[in-house]
């Protein structure tokens, strides 16, 4: 074979098809001044630009079937929205009047500025949001320099090579037939990843130079498991992958048919699989596949694209039709976990960690006015069925404390108004920091639920950033810390006979589920695709027998046979 190259497998199945390369990718833009006369016609210019991109954009959607998840439509609302949005139109024209910068250069400006917020802020998947303002920044440069897309190629069972790729250019060739696509940048909680898992598109990311070194029609096989990518392979090779994509087909079949069967182990102890979710639309999928429940309904993306912050109405609206639309499905409701992007008086953001500062519960705790809306309006939403309210990032009792009188006071202030609202809704907090998993026990004494939150948890246990390519070979959901820290918050929870869930993205990985069951867990929460699998694992796990392995390995941690005890509980299960 003439290539054979490794990136970051972002989805389950195996794709084999012809290369089709984009010629398009990052656009070179170049610090450019006009003359001060020109300036009228260079705003003329930007805003022709941005209604071109508006109606291409547009364009696309009309394209996209009314058949269509509307989870997956709403991509290309949101960019359409950022499109009006102030922040990319009026500031770069006002970079042009103040300076006589050409408009490509304004733009750009505006978008590293931008860029360089979302890069601030601690939280992974809100931080890679900036793919956002890149892709609706990069539209709009193709429209100042009059460079067209080319999605109206045929596609059909090409695989897609590209530097990056936008959600609209994903839904759009996911509907003309695309195979797979290979992308040069990009990472596992991009936008687009998020959408390729959605739509069950093969893709691997972060293959440099993948669009130089592979040829137009080069037959490729994508493994979007395993992260590999070849090229030109020879006929066995081929066989090979050929054999998986039919069995990944007759078992894609195998798993429909477990939808509403009781997740089981071998021997009927029973497992609760509850599915994450970030977007109200999100809950077609949670219905359909019959979740047990929403173990994390994220609610950060109420917060982004705009400039003000949402009030009251528009929480409670958003989390009814939530509450509503899961038809009597519980769903525990994560209170907002932002903040990292503000700075301490005398610090820059280069100069703090953002991953230590004022963020989730203590932003919450210190500005109670922006708070409150939020708390109102679950409690509000409660009325319609059941809800329970999870907070992020704890580290000691005392915000507990001040967080449940908080909701005491604002049940108080809704019973004084006549406002309908459910009263005594279960509280629980993540467990994702050090300190909150080695006191387990005294929050399992003030709380109604725990919930392990496994990615800041190993971020913070490991001292790593787990998104920094540099360190993120560090990032290891066994190390014996972790599995320590996660054995003493299960403990800790059947100590005190209250649930105990995990809802970090070890949660939804089958290599690590019959360890978690050895541990003790029996709640896990995880992206909606990743519940009939877990299921099917679930299945052939004898839990007994993993309880007894299981705390054999917890006294051999940095043993010298500690590895293989753990292989024999994670790979011969």
């Amino acid at each position: 074979m003439t290539f054979a190259g490794n990136g970051i497998g972002i989805t389950r199945g195996v794709a084999i098809g012809e290369a089709h390369i984009l010629q398009r990718g990052l656009l070179d833009i170049s610090p450019r001044t006009i003359d001060s006369k020109n300036i009228p016609g260079e705003i003329k210019r930007f805003r022709l630009a941005i209604k071109g991109a508006r109606e291409r954009l547009q364009g696309i959607r009309e394209k996209i079937p009314s058949t269509t998840r509307s989870d997956i439509i709403a991509f290309i609302d949101t960019h359409l929205l950022m499109m009006n949005d102030a922040a990319l139109v009026e500031v770069p024209i006002q970079l042009i009047q103040q300076h006589a910068y050409a408009a490509e250069w304004a733009l750009q400006l505006q978008r590293d500025s931008l860029v360089q917020v979302f890069d601030t802020m601690d939280d992974p998947y809100l931080r890679t949001r900036k793919d956002d303002v890149e892709h609706v920044v990069n539209q709009i440069q193709m429209s100042l320099l009059d460079i067209d897309g080319d999605t109206e190629a045929d596609l059909n069972g090409k695989v897609i090579l590209a530097q990056d790729l936008t959600p609209a250019d994903t839904i759009v060739m996911r509907h003309q037939g695309i195979a797979a696509f290979i992308t040069e940048f990009g990472g596992p909680m991009s936008h687009t990843a998020i959408l390729a898992r959605s739509l069950g598109i093969p893709a691997v990311v972060g293959v440099h130079n993948i669009t130089r070194l592979l040829r137009q029609g080069e037959c490729v096989v994508v493994d979007g498991e395993q992260g590999v990518v070849l090229a030109d392979a020879d006929q066995s090779t081929l066989a090979h992958y050929q054999s998986r994509i039919n069995v990944a087909q007759g078992r894609a079949t195998q798993l429909r048919s477990l939808i509403g069967k009781a997740a089981t182990t071998r021997e009927g102890v029973r497992v609760h699989l509850m599915a994450n979710i970030e977007l109200p639309e999100d809950i077609e999928a949670t219905r359909e596949l019959q979740a047990d429940a929403v173990g994390l309904y994220r609610t950060e993306f109420l917060y982004m694209n705009r400039q003000g912050m949402p009030d009251e109405e528009e929480h409670y609206q958003t989390y009814r039709r939530v509450v509503e639309g899961l038809d009597g499905i519980p769903i525990t409701i994560r209170t907002l976990d932002l903040g990292a992007d503000k700075q301490v008086d005398g610090c820059t953001a280069t100069s703090c960690n953002p991953a230590l500062g004022l963020r989730a519960i203590r932003l919450c705790l210190k500005e109670p006015k922006m708070f409150q809306p939020q708390l109102r309006a679950i409690l509000r939403a409660a009325v319609h069925g059941p809800v329970r309210i999870m907070i992020p990032m704890l580290s000691n009792l005392q915000e507990v404390r001040k967080l449940k009188a908080l909701i005491s006071e604002t049940e108080a202030d809704l019973r004084h108004e006549g406002i309908p609202f459910a009263s005594e809704i279960p509280v629980g907090g993540m467990i994702e920091v050090p300190a909150a998993a080695l006191s387990a026990d005294a929050f399992t004494r003030e709380l109604d639920f725990l919930s392990i939150g496994t990615n800041d948890l190993i971020q913070y246990t490991l001292a790593i950033d787990r998104v920094d390519d540099e360190v993120n070979y560090l990032y290891d959901p066994l190390h014996p810390a972790i599995l320590r820290l996660i054995q003493m918050v299960i403990t800790a929870g059947e100590r005190a006979g209250i649930p105990v869930s995990m809802c970090g993205e070890m949660a939804g990985d089958p290599r690590y589920i019959p360890l978690l069951i050895g541990m003790g867990l029996r709640e896990f929460s995880m992206q909606p695709g990743s519940l009939l699998i877990a299921k099917e694992r679930l299945f052939e796990l004898d839990a007994a027998k993993l309880t007894r392995q299981t705390r054999k390995l917890m006294k051999r941690l940095g043993e010298s046979d500690f590895e293989q005890l753990l292989d024999k509980i994670c790979t011969r299960h």
